[in-house]
């Protein structure tokens, strides 16, 4: 084996050892995990740094959660973008 077919192969395990890693980080969507920013969403409260932790976890499932008539009202909520923007998390463009 030489050395760039070594190089490609090293390469191509160190790429499915990230995609392995990506797989075991991925989020399960539940929109229960928003509930410690509940409070600041409905008020003019500052989020707790655990809703600043979820809502980062959450942000890829902000969309579906956007789609959903039953979520949408608080999702789209003026005090939903400013949690968002208080935790540095960027307002999701769906």
């Amino acid at each position: 084996m030489d050395t760039k077919t070594a190089s490609l192969a090293i390469l191509a395990l160190a790429m499915l050892a990230l995609a392995q890693v990506e797989v075991a980080a991925a989020v399960t969507c539940n929109p229960l995990q928003l509930s410690p920013c509940a409070a600041a969403i409905t008020s003019s409260g500052k989020p707790s740094a655990t809703c600043c932790a979820k809502l980062k976890e959450q942000r890829p499932c902000l969309c579906q959660y956007m789609r959903n008539p039953n979520l949408q009202k608080f999702i789209k909520s003026p005090g939903a973008k400013r949690v968002s923007s208080a935790c540095h998390i960027p307002y999701p463009k769906c």
